[in-house]
């Protein structure tokens, strides 16, 4: 039987590519892409929702689908403040969540990050670390979170740290091995592969795939 997705974040550096791989999996009937107001969408073969996330119960009678995937995220520079972080990192992903599975979503997919910890002294990896928190005391049948690391593209906006810590990653790649594996720096379309399989795998209950199960997950359909 085949299943209906959900994006939120489909413009991103990982979700756009997501998108396309929903797009060509058989096991994807239809897509669904959030998109924010006034916004649009580039690709035609999906179903783009305009919504307000800063009233997303307002667009609760749409947000549902079989499998619902993540990929808000933002940067403390690009978002101004702590609290305009918190709002795109925690507030719209656990609003979702909440809305998705009053409407009879069974599954939910979030990229959060490989530092993510409730109880991090580092404000960043804090925010991902609640938001998984609070998602997972949510019943979902299957909450998979996907904890990648330093995140490879090309984005539509120039980040220039991210550029220069992708440049260095690429150079120490090769020497993190063994455990040092979850810390090399990892392309976002293998990221987007690895969430498309894992979200088919009917698994069940609450799943942590960090970055370097992440890489072989979707190393596995290149």
């Amino acid at each position: 039987m085949t299943k209906t997705a959900l994006v939120a974040g489909g413009t991103g550096l990982v979700g756009d590519i997501l998108v396309d791989k929903l797009i060509e999996n058989n096991d994807y009937s239809e897509v669904t892409v959030l998109i924010r107001k006034g916004g649009k969408y580039h690709n035609g073969r999906v179903s783009a929702i305009e919504v307000d996330y800063d009233q997303l119960s307002d667009y609760k009678n749409v947000l549902k689908a079989d499998n619902v995937f993540c990929c808000l995220g933002t940067t403390m520079k690009k978002a101004g403040s702590k609290e305009q972080f918190y709002k795109v990192d925690f507030t719209y992903p656990y609003e979702l969540a909440n809305i998705s599975l009053k409407n009879g979503s069974q599954q939910f997919n979030i990229i959060t990050a490989s530092g993510a910890n409730s109880k991090s002294l580092f404000y960043y990896n804090r925010v991902k670390g609640d938001v998984e928190k609070a998602i997972s005391e949510l019943e979902f049948q299957n909450f998979n979170i996907f904890r990648p690391s330093l995140l490879l593209g090309e984005r539509n906006e120039q980040r220039v740290g991210e550029q220069a810590g992708a440049f260095l990653a690429k150079m120490i790649n090769p020497f993190l091995v063994g455990k040092l594996r979850n810390y090399r720096a990892i392309q976002a379309e293998i990221v987007a592969w690895a969430m498309v399989n894992i979200s088919l795998e009917n698994l069940k209950g609450i799943q942590i795939i960090q970055s370097d199960a992440i890489q072989v997950s979707g190393e596995s359909s290149l």
